[in-house]
Formats: C-alpha cells, sequence, structure tokens
C-alpha cells in the first residue's frame, strides 16, 4: 500500500508540474510565430479576411503571423492539416460555412465538430445570384423561365463540388422548379473568370468575391440573399423581392484551432479578434469588400457550428445531393 501511495503522490505531483508549467506558457502566448492555415486557393475572400487579421496580430502582439494556403480535396487537405497541428495556439484555421457541410458529402479524416475548437467568427457575407449576360433575363424570373425552358441546358460554376454554393444552387433548383448542371472548379477565382468568359451560365457567389467584378459588362447579378440589400450592391433586389421568398444561404468565416488548445488561448484569441471587429476602420475594409463583420464568443461559434451541421443534413436529404453531381 505505501508503494501504490507513493506512486499517486508522484503521479500527482508530475501532474501539477505539467499544469504549473503550461501556466506560463499560457500567459506568455504568443511567444513565436503563428500559423495561420486557409485551405482555399489564394486571393480570394477568404485569403483577403485572414490577411487582414494576421496584420492585426502581428501589429498587437509583435509576432509573426505565417498565412499558409493549402487548397486541396475541397477544402479538406489544409483542414486535416490543422486539425493534426499540436494544439497549443501557434496553428490555427480560417474555416469557412462549409466546414461541417463537406464531411457529409466526402470521406474526411478528421470531425469537424470534434476535431476543433471554436475560436471566433470573423465576417459572413450574403450570396449573389450572378448570370452571363449571354442569359437572355434581366431579373430572377425571367432567368427561372429561361431555365425552365431549356432543362438541363444550364450551366452553374462553384468553387468545389461539396461547398455551400453546390448546395445552395440545388436548393435554388428545387425551390424554382429549374434542372441545371453543375460544373465544379478548384475555387472561386477559377469558377469566376469562366463564368465572365462565358462557359457557364451562372453562380451563386460570395458578395466578398462579387463586389470587385460588380461593374462588369459581361455579368448581371439579379438576386442576393439576404433579409436587407448589401450595402455594396444596393441595386441588386433581396431574393424575396425577386420573387423567391424563404431562399436562404449565408457565408461566414471564423477562425478554429486544433481540438485541445488550452481555453485560456482560445480566449485570448477570441478577445483580440473581437476588438479588431469592433474597430470602425476594420470594419470599413471588410465592408468595401462585401464582408459583414460578424463578432461572437467561441461558445456562440460552438453553437453555430452544430446547429448548421444538423440544417446542411436536411438540405442534403431533402435535395439528394451527392459528390458526383
Amino acid at each position: 500500500m505505501k508503494g501504490f501511495n507513493a506512486v499517486v503522490r508522484m503521479a500527482t505531483v508530475g501532474m501539477l508540474m505539467g499544469v504549473a508549467s503550461s501556466v506560463p506558457a499560457q500567459q506568455d502566448y504568443p511567444n513565436k510565430p503563428i500559423r495561420f492555415i486557409t485551405p482555399f486557393v489564394p486571393g480570394g475572400s477568404t485569403t483577403i479576411v485572414a490577411r487582414l487579421i494576421g496584420k492585426k496580430l502581428i501589429e498587437s502582439w509583435g509576432q509573426q503571423v505565417v498565412v499558409e494556403n493549402r487548397p486541396g480535396g475541397n477544402t479538406a487537405i489544409g483542414t486535416e492539416a490543422a486539425a493534426r497541428s499540436p494544439a497549443d495556439g501557434y496553428t490555427i484555421l480560417l474555416a469557412s460555412s462549409g466546414h461541417t457541410l463537406l464531411p457529409q458529402l466526402q470521406p474526411v479524416s478528421y470531425d469537424p465538430i470534434k476535431d476543433f475548437a471554436a475560436v471566433a467568427t470573423l465576417a459572413k457575407t450574403e450570396i449573389v445570384l450572378v448570370i452571363h449576360a449571354s442569359v437572355p433575363a434581366n431579373n430572377l424570373q425571367e432567368f427561372i423561365a429561361v431555365a425552365r425552358s431549356r432543362p438541363g441546358q444550364l450551366n452553374y460554376a462553384t468553387p468545389g463540388a461539396g461547398g455551400i454554393q453546390h448546395l445552395g444552387t440545388e436548393s435554388l433548383n428545387i425551390m424554382a422548379g429549374i434542372k441545371t448542371q453543375h460544373v465544379p472548379y478548384k475555387g472561386a477565382g477559377q469558377a469566376l473568370t469562366d463564368l465572365i468568359g462565358g462557359q457557364v451560365q451562372f453562380y451563386l457567389i460570395s458578395g466578398a468575391a462579387f463586389v470587385p467584378q460588380s461593374k462588369n459588362p459581361k455579368l448581371k447579378a439579379i438576386a442576393v440573399t439576404g433579409d436587407t440589400r448589401m450595402p455594396a450592391l444596393p441595386e441588386v433586389p433581396t431574393f424575396a423581392e425577386a420573387g423567391l421568398p424563404g431562399f436562404e444561404l449565408k457565408s461566414w468565416s471564423a477562425v478554429l484551432a486544433p481540438a485541445g488548445t488550452p481555453k485560456p488561448i482560445v480566449d485570448k484569441l477570441s478577445r483580440e479578434i473581437a476588438k479588431y471587429l469592433a474597430q470602425p476602420d476594420f470594419r470599413e475594409k471588410l465592408v468595401s469588400q462585401g464582408m459583414d463583420p460578424f463578432i461572437s464568443t467561441p461558445e456562440q461559434l460552438a453553437a453555430r457550428m452544430k446547429e448548421d451541421f444538423a440544417k446542411f443534413a436536411r438540405i442534403i436529404k431533402t435535395a439528394n445531393i451527392k459528390m458526383e453531381n
């Protein structure tokens, strides 16, 4: 029994020493560069917001923040890299609203909920229905009429199969009673380029990605999600105004960390990001890019991710969406 007690005491002392040694590390955070993984191709709105946050963190904390684009696998490659990284706060992930969607459509090696610690939301943006100028329609109802008259002939772009735009367009097909063909790309940039070129006829694109191209004469924006019009696109009616109430799709971005990241570090990151999102100049930069600053606590973000997972599951079942579509 004495031997057993001695072992217990040694184990307890070891645990206490481990906890004690981790406390200074948490209080001293960060004391080395932070890797900020974005699982998307460079150049999109996700890279823009990641670099804005990274720049602010560098200014505040004096440590380098390296934005690392790790595209591939419909975001699975970069997301997996983050999930498998040490849970010490020195690797964080820029996730989008499709984070809980993709694992329901293709096999991945991580759990979108259990393998991550929610840190903070960054921004949200409405989704814009944009058609090529060659489509003989100037509003949503005319577009629906054209699509109905050409079943299976209109192609739509997405930045990748299994993403929120894929899900949203299939939902639009059901609600509008139309049939169109999916053309997935390896990122928003390629999808937008082919829409401009007329290789595809329409695209449910994030407002942030579309705003810089909003004056392009080859593109026509005919509807936007949300209850009100986007400040950056005041001339584009909402889906409800355009005659399709109930169609809802929203894109958001957030910061996640590997599961097990110490709560003090998660909270420190969350508070710092919220501080930036409340600054007028920072908010103005996001709004000018078609993004709406979006502040939430780690607990609120975790709840949103669980809600989205359940919502996407219902839509996938109803629309019978599969990756090969």
